[in-house]
């Protein structure tokens, strides 16, 4: 039994030598995974991904076509008690909301990287029943009637059941689900990528 530590151990350090590449090819390996590595670094920090392990809302607009949403929310009322994440994300849990976030974020990177993205932005099915269970978590105290808070998602399908914005349909994001809607809204703008790299600033011409 004392020797388990040290074959243990031993087993870990052939494993990590058998990943080695042969000597000929090791320069080249190294110079490969740090090209990776750099533009990994440089891609996290163009998207801001690390905006997205937060509860701010403006890192739902790092991508332009969310503005709408954003607006819209800005000036509801929801806008007072509640972010993004509190109705867009699981709450039961921190491992189920980060992995909801995880899948939900690679599913928009991908869209959003191959000009994927419709029109008219709608929830797709595990979106809208997320929405559904914050609605019912944030509001349970103010629904008298049992049977909203047993609404399921195949009540829903199967015509016996509604979801809360089936009703409340303005809450919180009025109409404002196409990416032409609100242009003239007024919301942050995004950080230049590299610092130094802002908009130049309109100048007056000077005097003749």
């Amino acid at each position: 039994m004392k020797n388990i530590p040290s074959v243990m151990l031993r087993w870990l350090v052939d494993f990590l030598v058998g990943l080695l590449p042969p000597p000929q090819w090791r320069v080249p390996v190294i110079v490969a995974a740090g090209v990776f590595s750099g533009l990994g670094l440089l891609a996290f920090h163009i998207s801001n991904a690390s905006a997205y392990l937060s509860n701010d809302p403006k890192a739902c607009i790092n991508c332009h076509i969310m503005r709408p949403q954003y607006a819209t929310w800005k000036h509801s009322s929801h806008a007072r008690v509640a972010v993004c994440n509190d109705c867009h994300v699981p709450n039961e849990n921190p491992i189920l909301k980060y992995a909801f976030k995880a899948m939900d974020g690679t599913r928009h990177a991908f869209m959003f990287t191959f000009r994927l993205e419709p029109q008219v932005i709608r929830m797709h099915a595990p979106g809208q029943w997320t929405v559904q269970n914050n609605c019912i978590r944030c509001h349970k105290d103010s629904l008298q009637d049992a049977a909203h808070l047993s609404v399921d998602w195949m009540d829903v399908k199967n015509g016996t059941g509604k979801l809360c914005w089936d009703c409340h349909r303005e809450v919180p994001h009025g109409r404002g689900n196409s990416r032409a809607s609100v242009p003239n809204a007024i919301v942050p703008q995004l950080e230049p990528l590299l610092p130094g790299l802002s908009e130049p600033k309109n100048s007056s011409p000077s005097a003749p």
